[in-house]
């Protein structure tokens, strides 16, 4: 691959979803009916609406009790401010092609809401990837899978889906998620990636699709420690003895950590020397022309 080739993607498919204005560390977003204030470390600029517009707009705004504002992580905490009528959960859909996705939104303690939407660009990939493959005893494997809208895709798509993340709510949300969308089977591994990854080659498992959108750091359900960039590489190298050869694919997405997409494709690359890998930047379309960076991904088929 040529390493200077490098893509910027939005999430195009979203009706229910929108990246209203951000800066002066915020954006307001619209997810659904209803539209949240939270923040957001990248958007160092000067919004274009005042903020006597941003407070008649929104619904409800996250407040951290962490001064820091260029970090925003999960262990950074606050508490929502919102109007009488914002309801605590509500739920939001997502369409692509034949793709109808239910997906619950709920205002959690670390400013969340249940989704990442730039990862709408990855749920099409996989959807079509799937699809193409016609395979219905395919095997997807989703890590760090959060609230598991893209376990969903893939077992919306016909694949046998195993969703390892090493949050208990995490899994409950993402359980509540399968269910919303009438499906079943998915298979919920309450763990830490690394180490469920590991024990998974010994088995001798394999998979047709991985992927893993890994926090910067973190701890497993027992106390396991978890930094991207100390783990990243073996991750990955053990990621390749999973994977299937043929009829599969790959993804990494990284964020908040700021490093390069290049970093992952150097580190992919080892391990999938073959491989056509895609890479670059994910980002959020703006209403007011204020593109919002969201993190690097690299990914391929085969």
């Amino acid at each position: 691959m040529n390493t200077l080739d490098l893509k910027l993607l939005h999430p195009s498919s979203w009706t229910e979803y929108e990246l209203i204005d951000s800066g002066d560390f915020e954006k307001l977003e619209r997810f659904g009916k209803y539209i949240l204030i939270r923040p957001e470390p990248q958007a160092i600029w000067k919004k274009v609406l005042s903020d006597d517009e941003w407070k008649k707009m929104a619904h409800a705004k996250f407040v951290r009790e962490q001064k820091d504002k260029f970090r925003f992580t999960d262990d950074v905490k606050g508490g929502w401010s919102k109007d009488p009528k914002m309801p605590e959960s509500w739920n939001i859909n997502y369409q692509y092609n034949s793709l109808n996705l239910t997906l619950r939104l709920a205002l959690t303690g670390f400013g969340h809401v249940g989704i990442f939407p730039e990862q709408g660009n990855n749920w099409n990939f996989i959807y079509d990837t799937v699809r193409n493959w016609n395979n219905p005893k395919a095997k997807v494997l989703n890590l760090f899978a959060y609230t598991g809208a893209a376990s969903v895709v893939a077992r919306s798509a016909g694949a046998e889906v195993v969703h390892c993340d090493a949050s208990r709510p995490g899994l409950n949300w993402a359980n509540q998620n399968m269910q919303l969308n009438n499906l079943e089977n998915i298979r919920w591994v309450y763990e830490d990636a690394f180490k469920f990854v590991k024990r998974e080659v010994k088995r001798g498992n394999k998979y047709h699709g991985i992927l893993m959108d890994p926090p910067p750091y973190g701890r497993g359900p027992e106390g396991e420690k978890w930094t991207l960039q100390e783990q990243l590489d073996e991750l990955i190298s053990m990621s390749s003895q999973l994977l299937e050869t043929k009829n599969c694919f790959f993804i990494v997405s990284m964020y908040a950590v700021g490093l390069s997409p290049i970093v992952g494709v150097n580190v992919a690359e080892t391990y999938f020397p073959k491989a056509a890998i895609e890479a670059g930047e994910f980002f959020l379309k703006s209403k007011h022309y204020r593109n919002l960076p969201m993190g690097t991904f690299l990914r391929f088929s085969a």
